[in-house]
């Protein structure tokens, strides 16, 4: 994890940071939704990880809530690492992540494609209006003070 080094920021991207900010917390969340990964051996086969580092972003996601550990083994200290709702939510951060990264870090083109299991069709992450709909030119984007700003702190 980062660390708590946004403690001044009033902003839930600063707050979101803290808790999936570090490249290796986000892999591991994508092994867990989209390879299958649950196990440590999985995470660490697949990841190429460090032990101790993937132990402390394991351990960092369990206490997030992001995600939960469960034994396998009644006669052992075996766990797997399940997704709760609140890492399945994580899907659409990570496509826009894979979407930005196609566009602009793969030279030799897409290197995994996200499908919907019901249809087959192609997954893609869109900004959208709630009035007029999709959102083109992201310099038409804006933020404004919401409910959990405290006064006097905006400065946008």
């Amino acid at each position: 994890m980062l660390g708590k080094t946004y403690d001044s920021e009033v902003c839930s991207a600063a707050r979101a940071l803290e808790v999936v900010g570090e490249r290796w917390s986000l892999l591991i969340v994508r092994n867990a939704l989209f390879a299958g990964s649950t196990r440590y051996n999985d995470f660490l086969k697949r990841l190429g990880i460090a032990t101790n580092i993937l132990k402390n972003r394991l351990d960092g996601l369990v206490d997030a809530g992001i995600m939960e550990r469960r034994s396998y083994s009644p006669n052992s200290d075996l766990y797997e690492y399940l997704l709760t709702d609140k890492g399945r939510e994580l899907v659409p951060v990570i496509l826009a992540l894979t979407e930005w990264g196609d566009r602009w870090m793969a030279p030799d083109g897409r290197p995994v494609l996200y499908s919907h299991s019901v249809c087959g069709g192609a997954i893609s992450q869109q900004t959208n209006c709630a009035n007029c709909g999709e959102v083109r030119d992201m310099g038409q984007v804006q933020g404004q003070p919401g409910p959990g700003m405290p006064a006097g702190r905006w400065s946008g």
